[in-house]
């Protein structure tokens, strides 16, 4: 069942909606304009503690459909509000109007002066970008702590920093141009005369008051020192007006505006950064001081190049941590008033990287310190020191009291205030009951982040975090001149208190900004400037219990990377959101309607298009795998009928598997007899008959395999495994037009031939199976009676362990590790090759370009480097496309809703190059989606490993 707009949800909009439906419906699909409650709730989510229901959602692609739509907008009054990644933290990507995503597209880029600049549209990601640059040992400015899962047109709107970047390396310090997307729906490019030229010409009013207000500003000698003294440290409250004092063209002006706005003046459609370089050494040390003063007082002998960062831990902070896998010891036994500093030094070679810290040292020699400084360029011991930093906001939001929010504020103090700051912010922090917040951030920028946890189920946690909020930024400001947000952007949450900090005349100067750039106030209204001085206490954010394995999700949407739905239905933060709102509402009982609505509309949003590939774990703060719970709702969901149907599959598996390689016969002759447009053609209309009952059919299906009843003996050697070819390999072979058409059981025996070892084959293998395919559908009981048949089959081959346990489906070997007793050694097929393999076998590199896909299963386990490595050994050009994640084939999936594989894999041909002629990957469901979507042969690694080993080396 696939959803589409229902014009009912159209109908019950106010009418100026209706409208701006119906105008905005001429040039946009109907399947990218949402109006239906569970995508208007879903797609409305960010990382922030507020929860805005828009009344509209499109998806928008190009700059011209900004721009239409901003003419809709402005005609009829409409407020619009666009939205990257939603990884903000202040409620800048909320409305309850119209909501404008950047639903696929806005991917292009291009890099020019050897790496020196880089132009990118708005939807790359930060590290996409980077990764752009790598060849060069270039990145960008901007290094946010989200920046693997932030795009650029967020990180540009907020102006977001980091660690390293301070205020010398942000987005408005490295814009070289920009394409710009006003109110009235003019575009602007910077880099371009003419675009300015036309863009002057035609706004001449626009033009007449960014002057007037540089001139007024700059007249004024005592707001001009402010702005200078204000912008010296981190600033991204309200707008950045240092641009009326650094630049004189109005061009300019404009564009470093946009910088930090946050949406409200216009949209940002692409942005030219001056790159910065990426230094190839690196050195980190983990600095303890006996307590806070003594920490700040050794930042205030440290800045830029000297060292790159410098970040602060508090003693809290550091409790948070003192328990994970890998941290130090010594953690545990520091004082109460301990204070951490994790510095770090970057070089662009080791001379200086030594003299760096040695200089550092030297200036902290008179600053007492709980242990020696100690300095580490091993990349494996920085990067675990670095792991105590990260490790920090997920800590706080895993331990919370369930049904809280995680709110995360910053704020810059100036260095040489920052001691007596932090210990005020602390004294604040206790006093109003946040004696378990913890305070760290980038010290060297005087950027101070404070993390706490609040539930907001009545009026009296609403007014204690009112009268904390408050308390904060009158201390912040009036006793040591701070920046109210430093680096999250303004948002909802600090709106109303910019004028508190910038004072009347200046914030008279951003309100005609706003007045100025968007003159109906339509563009992201309360945010950054707003006559709403409640707005930060407004549609706060509930957070009921759903489950205990989604219940610590902070929808913070670092999992959306990852998620092969996510252009299709839902991402695992918006699948958790929904079902907390179908929780709230149970419990309610106040709007049945919208529940049962909701309830209905999840199954095929929330639950039949979830891959349940657990990749969203692998990128989750808090570790927390969706695909887990939906396989727990599904299980709910069991009838006594299913449960019945699961356990006559689990007993009678060698019969069930023959049906299906009987199937998949009858299906490779008739596609032989029929030829493939004609087979294609009767089997897509007898899925369209159906209802969709009728599983998608592909010239990639594969035939039956081959028979397992005569397997071939062994020779007897030391050298011994236990081979056991999972279901799927035993009932699928390979498709018609595969490069080779061996079954995989016999190319996998091939090659443990050619390495010399012993094979043990498990006893009627065609009744065994590990259980996952039961259990992908919430049978889980089936499941396990399956999987411990086999393991008891599998210790006994493998002498209780002796031998290590070979299955050649990936997806297979992640459930049998999980479940199955520890003493057995079960490996994949690409671990054991490399592992096992590859120092055994005489290899001729192949001189052909191949494609690599490394499947969920193989992800979790770690084996992407392995897989790389086998594939470049045999290969002379591997291909690993960057933007594919998950297939979405999710074993069945793939022939029921064809859809999401068909989403998940759209760049997968663009990534492919014209003399790319084959894949490989390592589940055989993985590579029947892949090689459809691609239109060349996916088939296992071990194809490839066979075809380029000539024999053993010993043989």
């Amino acid at each position: 069942m696939s959803m589409r707009p229902v014009q009912a949800d159209i109908l019950a909009l106010p009418g100026n909606y209706q409208q701006f439906y119906q105008e905005v419906v001429r040039f946009i699909p109907q399947n990218r304009i949402f109006a239906d409650p569970i995508r208007t709730l879903a797609y409305g989510v960010d990382a922030s503690l507020y929860r805005i229901n828009p009344k509209l959602v499109v998806k928008i692609r190009t700059p011209e459909e900004v721009a239409e739509i901003f003419k809709i907008a402005d005609r009829l009054k409409t407020p619009v509000t666009i939205r990257a990644a939603g990884t903000s933290l202040s409620g800048q990507a909320l409305t309850d109007s119209v909501l404008l995503i950047m639903g696929g597209g806005w991917s292009q880029y291009h890099i020019d002066d050897q790496g020196g600049t880089i132009m990118l549209e708005p939807g790359i990601l930060g590290a996409e970008a980077n990764y752009y640059l790598k060849p060069y040992a270039r990145k960008i400015g901007p290094d946010p702590a989200s920046i693997n899962y932030a795009m650029i047109g967020g990180i540009a709107a907020n102006n977001a920093s980091g660690m390293c970047c301070g205020t010398a390396d942000n987005s408005y310090k490295t814009i070289a141009a920009m394409k710009i997307i006003f109110a009235d729906g003019a575009f602007l490019d910077t880099a371009e005369p003419e675009s300015c030229r036309v863009f002057i010409d035609q706004h001449p009013d626009l033009i007449a008051g960014i002057a007037a207000i540089r001139d007024e500003i700059n007249a004024d000698v005592e707001l001009r020192d402010s702005i200078i003294h204000k912008f010296k440290i981190k600033n991204t409250t309200g707008y950045g007006i240092n641009a009326f004092v650094d630049y004189h063209n109005p061009i300019d002006i404009i564009s470093h505006l946009m910088i930090g706005s946050e949406g409200t003046l216009g949209f940002i459609a692409g942005v030219t950064y001056r790159t910065v370089v990426e230094h190839a050494h690196k050195a980190s040390a983990l600095m303890i001081f006996p307590d806070i003063k003594q920490a700040c007082l050794a930042v205030m002998r440290l800045e830029r190049p000297l060292v790159a960062a410098a970040e602060l831990l508090d003693r809290t902070s550091l409790k948070s941590v003192e328990d994970n896998a890998g941290m130090p010891a010594y953690l545990k036994e520091l004082d109460e008033q301990a204070t951490a500093l994790l510095v770090e030094i970057r070089a662009l070679d080791r001379a200086t990287l030594e003299e760096s810290i040695k200089s550092t040292v030297d200036r902290l020699a008179d600053i007492p310190v709980v242990l020696p400084i100690t300095f580490t360029d091993i990349k494996a011991e920085y990067e675990q020191l670095w792991k105590i930093r990260s490790g920090i906001f997920p800590a706080v939001g895993g331990i919370r009291r369930q049904g809280t929010s995680v709110i995360i504020e910053d704020i810059a103090f100036p260095k040489e205030v920052l001691a007596d700051a932090v210990l005020a912010l602390r004294e604040c922090m206790n006093r109003h009951g946040y004696e378990d917040g913890i305070i760290y951030g980038h010290a060297l920028d005087g950027n101070v982040h404070f993390v706490f946890t609040q539930t907001f189920d009545g009026p009296d946690d609403v007014i204690r975090y009112q009268n904390f909020i408050n308390e904060v930024c009158s201390m912040a400001v009036e006793r040591f001149d701070a920046s109210l947000k430093a680096e999250h952007g303004t948002g909802r949450n600090m709106a109303p208190f910019v004028e508190l900090e910038w004072g009347q005349k200046a914030y008279r100067y951003m309100k005609e900004i706003k007045r100025i750039f968007d003159p109906g106030n339509l563009l992201n209204p309360d945010v950054v400037i707003t006559d709403n001085p409640s707005v930060y206490l407004e549609n706060l954010k509930l957070m009921p219990p759903v489950n205990e394995i989604v219940d610590k999700c902070m929808e913070c949407g670092f999992c959306e990377i990852n998620c092969p739905s996510l252009q299709l239905t839902s991402s695992p933060r918006q699948r958790i959101a929904t079902q907390r709102e179908i929780v709230r509402l149970r419990a309610a009982g106040t709007d049945p309607d919208r529940q049962h609505r909701l309830e209905r509309d999840y199954v095929y949003f929330g639950e039949e298009t979830c891959a349940t590939d657990g990749l969203c774990q692998t990128t989750c703060p808090l570790a927390i795998n969706t695909g887990t719970f939906t396989k727990h709702l599904r299980f709910t969901q069991t009838t006594a009928r299913g449960r019945n149907i699961a356990k006559f599959v689990a007993g009678h598996f060698q019969g069930v598997t023959s049906l299906a390689k009987l199937g998949l016969a009858g299906a490779h002759l008739a596609h032989t007899v029929l030829g493939t447009c004609t087979f294609e053609k009767v089997t897509r209309t007898a899925r369209s008959v159906s209802g969709g009952r009728i599983p998608k059919w592909s010239k990639w299906l594969p035939k039956a395999s081959a028979s397992l009843g005569f397997l071939p003996a062994s020779r007897d050697s030391d050298r011994k495994v236990v081979y056991f070819p999972s279901c799927v390999s035993r009932t699928m072979g390979p498709a018609r037009e595969d490069k080779d058409q061996r079954s995989l059981h016999q190319v996998m025996l091939s090659l443990l031939n050619k390495a010399g070892y012993t094979v043990i084959y498990p006893p009627k293998m065609e009744e065994m199976c590990c259980g996952m395919p039961l259990e992908s559908k919430g049978y889980f009981a089936a499941a396990d009676e399956m999987s411990a048949a086999l393991e008891k089959v599998l210790l006994a081959c493998s002498n209780n362990g002796q031998y290590p346990v070979l299955c050649d489906t990936s997806p297979c070997v992640y459930r049998m590790r999980r479940v199955m007793d520890k003493k057995l050694t079960i490996l994949d097929t690409v671990e054991f090759i490399h592992d096992h393999l590859l120092d055994e076998l005489d290899i001729r590199k192949s001189p052909e370009t191949v494609a690599v896909h490394v499947t969920c299963s193989a992800t979790k386990m770690g084996l992407t480097e392995k897989f790389r490595s086998i594939a470049e050994t045999c290969a002379a050009k591997v291909i690993m496309p960057e933007k594919v994640k998950c297939c979405g084939f999710a074993g069945d999936k793939g022939f029921e809703i064809p859809e999401l594989n068909e989403s998940a894999l759209e760049h997968l041909k663009e990534a492919l190059p014209a003399d790319c002629g084959c894949g490989y990957s390592n589940s055989r469901t993985c590579e029947i989606g892949l090689a459809d979507k691609s239109g060349i042969s996916y088939q296992s690694i071990a194809y490839l490993v066979d075809r380029c080993s000539l024999g053993g080396k010993n043989s």
